[in-house]
């Protein structure tokens, strides 16, 4: 791996703790802390969330109408996103073990948690959990995705791709037969100890 990749690499790390630095500011700054994986605000702070939440009905009655005759199209998707998730779920148990690469954690991934806020009313908690389920399955899919490609063809593409997974840095170049030969072994071999991502 070139030089200039680990130091992008090496960036790129540092800002995703930095990322998890200012996480924590916020926590502080909004007054909440994680308790068993769940948000926890102070019983002052809560009480102004409670007042600000807009009533089901005040909040059914702003959004415009085209707003809601689109809604079915957009729960529509569920069905779809189920089905991804379970058919990763099964590809990952079937493939993942004979590869030998480590199985993505849906934890890290699916991510529900925005219905603990008092400030919601039940249905803007319904839409986040349901958002958090559809990107959560996503992300799951797209490492998912990124392991498979980097344990069967870790080449990085001719053209630009707008946002790369975060292991396409660590790919051969597109046009290094030699590159490809050589680093295919140690590429998948790193798919065994991805411990954590």
């Amino acid at each position: 791996m070139s030089q200039t990749v680990d130091t992008l690499l090496a960036r790129i790390r540092e800002l995703q703790q930095g990322l998890q630095d200012d996480l924590e500011e916020k926590r502080a700054e909004f007054r909440y802390r994680l308790v068993s994986g769940r948000a926890r605000f102070e019983e002052e702070v809560l009480a102004r969330h409670r007042a600000l939440r807009v009533s089901l009905l005040a909040f059914l009655a702003s959004p415009r109408p085209l707003f809601i005759l689109t809604a079915p199209v957009s729960y529509a998707l569920i069905l779809p996103v189920v089905l991804l998730d379970l058919f990763v779920a099964i590809y990952q148990a079937i493939c993942f073990p004979v590869y030998g690469i480590d199985k993505v954690r849906r934890g890290d991934h699916v991510v529900i948690d925005r219905h603990q806020l008092a400030y919601l009313n039940g249905l803007q908690k319904l839409n986040c959990i349901y958002c958090g389920y559809a990107n959560g399955v996503l992300a799951l899919a797209r490492e998912v995705a990124a392991r498979t490609e980097q344990y069967w063809c870790p080449i990085k593409h001719a053209r630009r791709v707008g946002d790369p997974h975060a292991l396409y840095g660590n790919f051969n170049d597109f046009g290094d037969a030699e590159g490809f030969r050589a680093r295919q072994s140690a590429l998948r071999s790193d798919l065994r100890r991805i411990r954590g991502r």
